[in-house]
């Protein structure tokens, strides 16, 4: 059991005291972080709650999961690693680029 914790389907006004606040009563809340938008910082609807210990997460899953906050269910669970992700900026393609492909030069079309 890690002592990391998802925290899904948060009100969109939820601040991180709010929610060191809430976790505080599973036992001691060690961070906080809620995710947000990079454009307009508005936060996304989820955060990550790291608790002091693993049977303090454990107590906090208990208590908190499905439990109405803000006007919301929460869904607080263990949080998974990362999915690795593959470098670079996606697939790359087999598109034709400037000027390749069969035959010389083409005319433009007016």
């Amino acid at each position: 059991m890690g002592r990391k914790l998802y925290v899904g389907n948060l009100p969109y006004n939820t601040t991180e005291r709010d929610l060191e606040e809430l976790f505080a009563q599973g036992g001691t809340v060690e961070s906080v972080s809620i995710m947000r938008d990079m454009a307009t910082g508005r936060a996304r609807g989820f955060a990550f709650v790291e608790m002091a210990t693993d049977a303090e997460a454990q107590k906090a899953i208990a208590e908190l999961n499905d439990r109405e906050f803000g006007g919301r269910n929460l869904t607080v669970n263990e949080a998974r690693p990362r999915p690795e992700r593959s470098g670079g900026f996606g697939g790359g393609g087999g598109g034709r680029g400037g000027g390749g492909g069969r035959g010389g030069r083409r005319e433009p079309r007016w």
